[in-house]
């Protein structure tokens, strides 16, 4: 008596529907805890930039203008690539292939003046912070990103 084919198919596939969609929610996950850091890094450099109200001691406002020029240009920056980050996060809940969702990316980095390309290290670090156990959801995660950072480049 041989054993029955298809009982014994011991090929693995690579993941499948859901684990794109759970790996599309690690990655959005990953960009809203980037972009929370951003808009806290934000946060700090606007207050170092303001001096404190009249009578309260220390924190001085800084007296060099370039220097709270630069202070203010980062502080911007920072905010307006957390935005990015927030909107992108939310892109990716909108089930579309990888090259559909590239061009929505794309297409709103262009809305803030950002190259798309500067997206791929935040897309790639969401990536590979896993808050999970499933190795198929970290494994799709890892594919789209590698996709999405292959298209906006």
């Amino acid at each position: 008596m041989e054993p029955d084919e298809s009982a014994m198919d011991m090929s693995f596939g690579g993941p499948g529907p859901e684990d794109f969609a759970n790996g599309a929610a690690i990655l959005a996950a990953g960009l809203v805890q980037q972009a929370a850091a951003l808009a806290g890094a934000a946060a700090a450099l606007r207050a170092v930039a303001q001096p404190n109200p009249p009578g309260v001691p220390g924190g001085e406002a800084l007296s060099d203008v370039r220097r709270a020029r630069t202070v203010l240009h980062e502080a911007g920056e920072a905010a307006l690539r957390a935005a990015l980050l927030l909107e992108v996060a939310g892109l990716l809940a909108m089930p579309c292939a990888a090259a559909e969702q590239a061009g929505r990316i794309g297409e709103a980095a262009k809305r803030v003046g950002l190259p798309a390309a500067i997206l791929n290290p935040a897309l790639r670090a969401a990536s590979l912070d896993f808050r999970t156990d499933d190795a198929a959801a970290r494994m799709a995660a890892t594919t789209l990103a590698a996709d999405l950072c292959a298209q906006l480049s």
